[in-house]
């Protein structure tokens, strides 16, 4: 059940990897994030703003043929997951998700429902849909830390210093 929920329209990719670096300002190491949305909705362009708003400027390409791209950014593990090429849940054993869990990593996971059942509950749900122009994305909290996480994120854009992240 969601305990609070924040409302977003990007309209363009831009945008979006800007919102991406906003939330990675508050978000917590070891939040897990389960991103929803059809094919090519951004859902990778959020992680990418995600990650470069946490000062990571290498290369960030979708795991879809890897399933895991893992990065070490001061000090804390942030591994983007993507399920969708998952034939079974029992494979995040083989992916180590197990050990990722263990050791408090971030996980922004996309496609998150191929792993139901082995994948523990997230702290933020992030639903991408599709507008005429731009994105929609509902950002929903679904434990305390997700709603601890969410209450930062809305202050920081209400007081105005979100700003124009590096991107």
């Amino acid at each position: 059940m969601s305990i609070e929920s924040l409302h977003f329209e990007p309209g363009d990719e831009t945008e979006q990897q800007l919102l991406g670096a906003r939330m990675a300002s508050v978000f917590a190491a070891g939040v897990i994030i389960f991103l929803q949305g059809e094919l090519g909705a951004g859902k990778t362009t959020l992680v990418r703003g995600f990650l470069r708003g946490l000062g990571y400027r290498g290369n960030v390409k979708s795991p879809t043929y890897t399933l895991i791209e893992p990065y070490l950014i001061d000090h804390h593990t942030i591994c983007h997951l993507d399920l969708y090429r998952l034939a079974d849940a029992d494979e995040l054993e083989y992916l180590g998700v197990r050990d990722l869990l263990a050791e408090q990593a971030t996980l922004l996971i996309e496609w998150p429902e191929r792993g139901e059942g082995a994948l523990p509950s997230p702290d933020l749900r992030i639903d991408i849909r599709y507008l005429e122009q731009g994105r929609s994305l509902t950002v929903s909290a679904e434990s305390s830390v997700g709603a601890h996480q969410l209450t930062h994120l809305k202050a920081l854009l209400q007081s105005g210093k979100a700003g124009s992240a590096d991107i």
